[in-house]
Parts: C-alpha cells; sequence; structure tokens
C-alpha cells in the first residue's frame, strides 16, 4: 500500500514537467538565421595531420630490397619469383619499402639516414600507413594512440626544424606532400552556441543594410538622368531672368554646360 502511495504522489508533478514546453536556446527561436556548429575533425585524420598523401611508385610484383638485380632470381621459376614480390609477402615489408623510397626523396646524399629530414620522411611514411590501417580498423585504439603519438613528434620535429633551417622547412612539406598547422598564438576564445549565433546574425543584418544601401543607390542613380536635365533648365531660366532684370547673372554658363553635359553621359 505504501508503494501504491508513493507512486501516486508523484504524478501531479510528471504531469506538470509534461506540460512544459521546452524551453531550448534563449532567444534562438524564430530567428532568420540558425547557425550550426561545425564537425570537430578527428586528431588522427588527413585533415588535421596534414597529410596529402605520397605516391611511392611502388607496384604488388615489385621485388624485395636487395633482390632487384639477383641473376639467379630472374632465371628461377614463376612462382619462385613471386615470392619475392611485394604481394606475396608481410606488409611490413611494403612499409620498409615506403620508407626507404621517402628517405630518397628527401636525403642529402646517398648515406643520409639520420638527418632530421629523414627520420621525418620514415616517420610519415609511418603515419600514412596507420592512417590506412586505421579506416579499414576504426575501433583500434591501441593504433589510434599510436597515430596519435606519432603525429605529435613528427609535430615536435617540424617545429624544431622550422626555426632551425626554414628553406630546409619548406622543401620537406613540398617534397612530403605535407600542411604544416602551427598552434594558434595568443590567447583564443571557445566556439559558443550564444556568441557564433550573435556574430551569425549581425552578419546576416549587415548583408540586409548592404542590399537595401545598394537598391537605394541604384534608385538614386537612376533618377540622376531626370534630376540633371531639371537642374540645368532650372540654371539657365534663372540666368535668363536675371540677365533681362539687368541684374548681375548668379549662374555662370559653365555650371549650365556641366549640367548638360552630366546628362550627355546617360544618353
Amino acid at each position: 500500500m505504501s508503494i501504491i502511495k508513493k507512486c501516486l504522489s508523484c504524478v501531479p508533478a510528471a504531469i506538470k514537467n509534461a506540460t512544459i514546453i521546452p524551453r531550448g536556446y534563449a532567444g534562438g527561436r524564430g530567428l532568420p538565421v540558425k547557425w550550426v556548429m561545425p564537425q570537430k575533425p578527428s586528431c588522427i585524420s588527413k585533415e588535421k595531420s596534414g597529410d596529402g598523401g605520397l605516391d611511392f611508385h611502388i607496384k604488388e610484383d615489385d621485388y624485395l630490397k636487395g633482390f632487384e638485380k639477383s641473376s639467379e632470381l630472374q632465371d628461377a621459376n614463376e612462382l619462385v619469383k613471386k615470392m619475392f614480390t611485394i604481394a606475396f609477402n608481410p606488409r611490413r615489408e611494403l612499409v620498409n619499402l615506403r620508407k626507404r623510397k621517402s628517405t630518397e626523396m628527401v636525403q642529402r646524399h646517398s648515406h643520409d639516414t639520420l638527418s632530421m629530414e629523414c627520420r621525418i620522411a620514415r616517420l610519415t611514411t609511418k603515419i600514412l600507413s596507420l592512417q590506412e590501417h586505421q579506416e579499414k580498423h576504426p575501433t583500434n585504439r591501441k593504433t589510434k594512440v599510436i597515430l596519435k603519438e606519432a603525429i605529435e613528434k613528427r609535430q615536435m620535429w617540424l617545429k624544431k626544424l622550422r626555426i632551425q633551417d626554414y628553406p630546409r622547412f619548406e622543401y620537406l612539406l613540398e617534397r612530403l606532400n605535407l600542411t604544416y598547422h602551427p598552434a594558434p598564438e595568443g590567447s583564443w576564445k571557445m566556439l559558443t552556441i550564444k556568441d557564433c549565433t550573435r556574430r551569425h546574425l549581425q552578419k546576416h543584418c549587415d548583408e540586409i543594410i548592404q542590399k537595401k544601401l545598394d537598391d537605394y543607390r541604384a534608385e538614386l542613380k537612376s533618377q540622376q538622368k531626370d534630376f540633371f536635365t531639371e537642374k540645368a533648365k532650372k540654371l539657365e531660366f534663372i540666368r535668363n531672368e536675371e540677365i533681362a532684370c539687368g541684374v548681375t547673372p548668379t549662374v555662370s554658363e559653365e555650371e549650365i554646360a556641366a549640367a548638360k553635359q552630366i546628362v550627355a553621359t546617360f544618353a
């Protein structure tokens, strides 16, 4: 019985809450514009990391490293040849070959493997491989963490190279097809619905005002021909009347000619 009384005591409050209309954003309803929060890109996406992709020119029938010029492999069976191609080996062999190709793009000489440019090139290849893996397996959290750490590490190296050698930094971005996103300087504000809606509405009002001003300017411009025609006639009438009355004319012939010349431009 006590349970029933307790349930019945909650009925008035439930009815009251059900009749209340949800308020939503204060003043947001009835506005002529609506601001939508932009979707934040993922921290591991190519848009955020700045990777534009690289063309390594690697085919599935290419041989592994060290077997490209093997004379024994050239005379071997077709099945044996396939065993030494990229398609019939683990994916790490493809990644290693890509790292070697990317290193050759930026290395200073044939024996350069430890410079900042070569390390960034190998790390970029690793990031691209992890991004491909993450697209196929988006629920793999371990790969996501490794990819995020690799992107942050490369960002730190790029920042250091930018300070030390800016021409080399620009050359590296061009060769590796990268876009550098520096950290924002100074103070920054977090996006809020209230503030962004106000600015969006202010922009909408400015557009309306500018449109009305342009329409009014066009309307005045269409009336200029009639205005200057009437002005030239009245100036000429005033000058003739003053001359007829023997008074020194206050309107010169140059003013009348200028008004007629303006009328001629609209013809």
